[in-house]
């Protein structure tokens, strides 16, 4: 429903200590995300874009302000439930083949073995990357890496997805391509999209604009 809210920000600031100077990544962050919601997070690098995301995704825990998730599970370990993560650095697990780590997550819940198998199996033929199912992560471009952390991402119908700088390591052709396949994933589903990008052209696909400058967020 239209009324629901996913992730409910409240004049969230974080600061970050060096030594005994203080660096201030994100101050006074208000804002809603519901579902379906399809927002570009703007802005230059160290703008404070993937320290949004990351308390967003509750991996890390604001010096001020409020964040909650009021539809969504309560906190479970680090994340809370039904939010998934495309980091902007490798995040594959280097020991786990193609295949292996995008059941992981599954695995991790409540799927069975069959059926993550299967999941995961689908989402590389969703993603074209069947091809490197048995391949390691060292084995992989960053591209195709970038794909499957994807792939994995989906593989557990989130509610929410958050995605940083998702098209950093593709070809202009590939991350379209890419987007395609996300969108056409995510329609109909009630899933929303948050990707922090400085790319025009993935921001431009997407319905809103959060504009971030100096740790400071301007919602649209």
């Amino acid at each position: 429903m239209i009324s629901e809210v996913l992730v409910r920000m409240q004049n969230l600031s974080r600061t970050y200590w060096r030594g005994k100077m203080s660096v201030q990544a994100l101050v006074d962050a208000t804002g809603l995300v519901r579902p379906g919601d399809r927002i570009a997070l703007v802005g230059p690098s160290g703008s404070g874009k993937s320290t949004l995301l990351q308390l967003m995704a509750g991996l890390d825990k604001p010096t001020d302000g409020e964040i909650t998730w009021p539809v969504l599970d309560e906190l479970s370990g680090l994340l809370p439930r039904q939010v998934s993560v495309v980091f902007q650095m490798p995040s594959l697990l280097p020991p786990l083949s193609v295949l292996e780590n995008v059941e992981l997550p599954m695995l991790l819940g409540d799927a069975s073995v069959e059926e993550a198998r299967q999941t995961a199996r689908e989402m590389l033929d969703i993603f074209n990357l069947h091809e490197l199912a048995d391949k390691l992560p060292e084995e992989l471009s960053g591209g195709q890496a970038q794909r499957v952390a994807m792939a994995r991402a989906l593989a557990c119908r989130p509610q929410l997805l958050l995605a940083d700088e998702p098209t950093g390591q593709l070809d202009r052709h590939t991350a379209r391509h890419m987007f395609d396949v996300l969108f056409n994933f995510l329609q109909g589903s009630g899933t929303a999209l948050v990707v922090a990008t400085h790319d025009p052209a993935v921001a431009e696909r997407l319905a809103v604009n959060w504009r971030m400058q100096h740790g400071v967020l301007e919602v649209s």
